[in-house]
């Protein structure tokens, strides 16, 4: 019997950035908020109890703000896709479920957010 694969987890990351397809989000920017599950063997790093041998949150958290700040998409679409193909490239996981909410998109209503949810896994040769 298979388990459910292990998940390393970091859950509302905000982030302020210049995403969006008006002119003025683009300009003015505002705030995204993502969400990681990044699935990959922890029963190793479990055993050894050392940073060292899983992946660390913290320097995910600074990948994904980086990402966020510092490049600009018009749809969050490609930015979810920009997150989980790094994540996967970067680092020895699985699968990668990305998360991207965006609650000030330009709606004439009221809502809590708009947002995507992205799956990508490796590619198996």
């Amino acid at each position: 019997m298979q388990h459910p694969p292990d998940k390393i987890i970091l859950s509302g990351m905000e982030f302020y950035g210049y995403h969006g397809a008006l002119p003025a989000e683009q300009e003015l920017g505002q705030r995204f908020i993502v969400d990681l599950e990044i699935s990959c063997r922890l029963d190793f790093p479990a055993r050894l109890d050392e940073l060292g041998e899983t992946i660390d949150y913290s320097e995910v958290f600074d990948l994904v703000a980086g990402i966020v700040q510092e490049e600009r998409y018009n749809l969050i679409e490609a930015l979810a896709e920009r997150i989980a193909r790094v994540i996967l490239d970067k680092y020895s996981a699985e699968e990668v479920l990305v998360r991207v909410k965006k609650p000030h998109a330009p709606l004439g209503g009221v809502f809590s957010h708009v947002g995507v949810e992205i799956r990508r896994g490796r590619v198996r040769a």
